[in-house]
């Protein structure tokens, strides 16, 4: 672990840490978009509709993993750069059990709630009982789901990022394979859908726990290692809420996007769900790099060596850059035709190249905004963690879309999530610059 971490070239230590997460987040994507094809051959509007309905259920259970799984793995990688290694057991047994308590006290919840919740998610009459087929398997596997970002998440603070992707993938495979046989002749619909999903995750806990149990000298599973203090507590709960604000943010910004697109008719709304299942592709990647950098810039700020921690991050932004630069470009030229693999609609295909080259002009703006945001996240920086969280989907974009929106109409609402991108990287240089300024 020391001399990944501590010798090795960053290039190479930061790819060996960042390539598995990037894949991994391709396997995600090919299961949102087979699970989406699947669901959409049972040819029922409804049901489709129904499962949509719960899209932010979903995104709700892995951002609740994620006070644990990504506020875990930045205490532990700092706690392994001081070589605080029964500390760092302890906050990986405390983070794993907790992980499983939190998930059993929201699947309690919103089982006893199902109702209302569904009601405030969209569900009428018609979607009514597809998306509660799919939500209540959806509920009972919350802890199932909430659980896994832990593991995947802490065993990579030890190097060991090849099988956090191996579980991932495995899980999201064995989805796929499930998909199709439980929605069909199986004849589940909706509940089989959500069936796939939870006993694919339930591969991929087991996968990791084995993984954690076979090669992890540190991270831990002890069940009577799950005590700590309140200062570590502490610790892991304030860098873990601003990391999972910030997954809820983005369905707060699409949700407000949508709102203000409803004046424009029907045409631009699709064409913006087009664009961003297109650019999912691209943050998805990004989001990769970023978060596979993070164990890396933790153990080194941890360990106090700064010149190698600034090195580090000035390699993560030239990658993010870079790719973000080379891919906009690209899409940018080629964007009528991306689009049109979507949908052959000729004013579906107009709007759609305008809000994706519109995207488009910030990628790289939003690549260093990941980076200063893990970076933030990886040195427990809990503050500038939390406003980076809120800012770029949330806070920011909000105020530019509703000021946008009232001076240039519908041009205001496609230029906003690129004008909040802007505005939130000048907000996150700047903490940059003043949090690191005394790091020599």
């Amino acid at each position: 672990m020391n001399e990944l971490f501590e010798k090795e070239t960053i290039p190479k230590a930061y790819f060996t840490l960042a390539l598995p997460v990037v894949l991994g987040m391709v396997a995600s994507m090919i299961y949102n978009l087979a699970d989406t094809f699947f669901i959409a051959q049972t040819q029922n509007t409804d049901l489709v509709a129904g499962v949509a309905l719960c899209t932010p259920l979903f995104s709700f259970l892995l951002a609740l993993g994620d006070i644990f799984g990504l506020g875990g793995s930045s205490l532990i990688s700092r706690l392994l750069g001081q070589t605080e290694h029964e500390k760092s057991r302890r906050v990986s047994s405390f983070c794993f059990y907790w992980g499983i308590i939190l998930g059993v006290i929201t699947a309690i919840l919103l089982i006893i709630f199902e109702n209302p919740i569904l009601h405030m998610l969209g569900a009428n009459d018609s979607t009514y009982h597809f998306a509660a087929s799919f939500y209540h398997i959806m509920a009972l596997g919350a802890p199932i789901i909430i659980v896994s970002l832990v593991p995947s998440n802490l065993i990579r603070t030890e190097g060991f990022a090849k099988q956090s992707m191996i579980g991932t993938i495995i899980g999201t495979v064995v989805t796929i394979i499930l998909d199709p046989i439980l929605i069909f002749p199986m004849n589940m619909g909706a509940a089989g859908a959500a069936l796939a999903t939870v006993i694919g995750y339930s591969v991929t806990d087991i996968i990791l726990i084995w993984a954690t149990l076979k090669y992890c000298d540190v991270i831990s599973v002890d069940f009577h290692k799950m005590s700590i203090d309140k200062k570590l507590i502490t610790q892991v709960i304030i860098i873990g809420i601003p990391a999972s604000i910030t997954n809820l943010m983005q369905a707060f910004g699409t949700a407000i996007i949508n709102r203000y697109l409803e004046n424009y008719g029907a045409v631009q709304i699709a064409a913006m769900g087009i664009v961003l299942k297109i650019y999912m592709i691209i943050m998805l990647i990004m989001v990769g790099f970023a978060f596979g950098a993070q164990p890396l810039i933790g153990y080194n700020f941890g360990a106090k060596n700064f010149e190698r921690f600034k090195k580090i991050i000035r390699f993560d932004l030239i990658v993010e850059i870079v790719y973000a630069l080379v891919l906009a470009v690209i899409l940018m030229i080629f964007s009528p035709q991306i689009v049109g693999l979507f949908l052959k609609d000729t004013e579906v295909i107009t709007a759609g190249t305008h809000i994706l080259r519109a995207f488009l002009c910030t990628t790289p703006f939003v690549g260093a905004i990941l980076v200063f945001t893990t970076v933030f996240q990886s040195t427990g920086k809990a503050l500038d963690a939390f406003i980076m969280s809120i800012a770029r989907q949330g806070v920011i974009f909000y105020l530019v879309i509703v000021i946008a929106s009232r001076i240039f109409g519908y041009y205001g609402v496609i230029w906003s999530q690129p004008t909040a991108d802007l505005v939130t990287f000048l907000i996150g240089l700047f903490l940059y610059k003043e949090t690191f300024k005394l790091t020599k």
